[in-house]
């Protein structure tokens, strides 16, 4: 297990000590809290690591190093923005995925760029956000997060 994950969870387990003794009420309700918002994102995360793990035996590393490997340059770039673009799901699910492919040997600042995109980019929300926002605004806005996702992958590898 996660040493991370582990330091997560105690605190989170001493912080819940702390507040049933000041308030057991509360307590119980954001104990029942945690536990709805689980069970709504469980069936999410799920599907995530099931992917990862097709993604991990079926997709061969040569592949994403061809795709996306630091001898595609600008290529592994404009991979990883558009597979975090046209990805859907909450942000936080990306991070294995993300490791996944730094692992197969994907490029770093790929890596970041396809983070980016799938937190800024909205691809699959683009016909809702047009017709909320109008159609000028989404574009403007996912052509620019577009652009700050490729930026953002670069300034990574400048950094790393």
């Amino acid at each position: 297990m996660d040493p991370t994950g582990i330091a997560y969870l105690a605190g989170v387990g001493i912080a819940y000590v702390v507040f049933w003794r000041k308030s057991p009420g509360k307590s119980r309700k954001a104990l029942s809290a945690g536990a709805n918002s689980f069970k709504g994102m469980l069936p999410t995360f799920v599907a995530v690591f099931g992917l990862v793990g097709l993604f991990d035996i079926f997709i061969p590393p040569a592949l994403i190093q061809r795709l996306m490997g630091s001898s595609s340059g600008a290529l592994s770039l404009f991979v990883g923005t558009g597979l975090g673009s046209i990805a859907a799901g909450p942000p936080a699910a990306a991070y294995p995925i993300a490791a996944t492919l730094l692992k197969s040997g994907a490029w770093a600042p790929a890596v970041a760029a396809f983070i980016v995109s799938w937190v800024l980019v909205g691809f699959v929300s683009l016909p809702m956000e047009s017709k909320v926002f109008g159609v000028r605004f989404a574009v403007l806005r996912n052509s620019l997060s577009i652009l700050v996702a490729a930026l953002i992958g670069l300034l990574m590898g400048v950094v790393l």
